[in-house]
């Protein structure tokens, strides 16, 4: 086989050639020189981009490692209150269901009233409740003396037709203010 030698017009093609390969490398220049001008601006975007994105990472981590402490605490609770809570569901649901707003808001107040009524019971009422115990006896002492009264002055004279028209007037009110043995 031949091997083809260049000739003395190879070498002027190629010398041609090789100088228009030349200005063009060197009109190519400034275009590459305003690309890599680009291309560190899009570096330098991409960083601050990558700088953020770091942060974010960061803060999620931070969130991330709080709610899970915070599963921690309250999965003993949930599995602790989980059998109550289970039976409470229906009552809930009904009071959720039958509950009105207004309603709420009387119990709100019955709440901000309690410390004034547990007081009042304490001073007030629990002390007339052991009284009572010796009030009854005065009590029959007083119908036995009020019916010895209505007895004596039915034998006043004059009083006892009174005393039948007082009853004739209550009995036709519905009321009976006497008692009878």
């Amino acid at each position: 086989m031949r091997l083809p030698v260049p000739g003395p017009r190879d070498v002027i093609d190629a010398v041609g050639r090789g100088a228009e390969s030349i200005e063009a490398l060197l009109a190519a220049v400034p275009k590459m020189l305003t690309l890599v001008d680009r291309a560190d601006e899009l570096v330098t975007a991409i960083g601050a981009v990558a700088e953020r994105a770091d942060a974010l990472v960061t803060r999620t981590g931070v969130v991330v490692d709080g709610a899970e402490t915070q599963m921690n605490r309250i999965t003993p609770l949930l599995d602790a209150f989980e059998p109550s809570l289970t039976k409470l569901q229906p009552t809930v649901e009904k009071l959720a269901e039958t509950t009105h707003p207004e309603e709420v808001e009387a119990l709100v107040e019955l709440i901000d009233h309690l410390p004034k009524l547990a007081d009042r019971m304490e001073t007030d009422v629990m002390p007339m409740l052991a009284s009572l115990g010796s009030v009854a006896p005065d009590l029959h002492d007083l119908l036995a003396v009020s019916r010895e009264l209505n007895d004596m002055l039915a034998k006043v004279p004059g009083l006892g037709r009174l005393k039948r028209r007082i009853d004739e007037q209550q009995g036709e009110d519905g009321t009976n203010a006497t008692v009878k043995d």
